[in-house]
């Protein structure tokens, strides 16, 4: 009658099975790798960032910035991008001083450069200088502004100009 008779009810239920388990072993997975902190490869946590943390080169991180990084860090660093909550884990608040009191410059190098999911790679996206012109942004998102220097944050009215 059939060519292929139908699974026994036993043969069924250990598939589903099975197939609950690999879901639930997938989903384990997925969320513990999200939450580990960044494992930095120890010859980036002793560079140091070799521009200077003048105005061209901020200006230029603002402009990176407002292009690659706003829709999930916010216009100020803060996290909260329009994207930012259709993200896990969310953006890092960058205002935190707390956050990158015990990071190296070159420990943010290597975040920018490698991403780690949902935050992309930079490393093809953006030139090594492009890339310590972010960490010199970043860095700056979480001092005070100085009354002689430049802004501790990146404002919608820096924004660069269309062109």
């Amino acid at each position: 009658m059939f060519a292929n008779p139908p699974l026994s009810l036993k043969l069924r239920k250990v598939f589903f099975v099975a197939l609950l388990v690999l879901i639930c072993a997938i989903l384990v997975y997925w969320l513990t790798q999200e939450n580990k902190l960044w494992v930095v490869p120890e010859e980036y946590k002793s560079l140091k960032n070799p521009l200077p943390a003048s105005p061209s080169n901020l200006n230029a991180a603002r402009e990176i910035y407002f292009d690659e990084c706003v829709q999930c860090h916010g216009e100020r660093g803060q996290g909260d991008g329009p994207q930012a909550k259709s993200h896990y884990p969310l953006p890092a608040d960058l205002t935190d001083p707390k956050l990158l009191r015990n990071v190296t410059d070159g420990e943010i190098f290597y975040q920018i450069s490698q991403g780690r999911r949902p935050m992309p790679s930079f490393k093809n996206r953006l030139t090594q200088d492009q890339r310590w012109q972010l960490v010199l942004l970043v860095r700056s998102f979480s001092q005070p502004a100085s009354s002689a220097g430049t802004p501790a944050a990146p404002t919608p009215s820096k924004m660069p100009a269309e062109k």
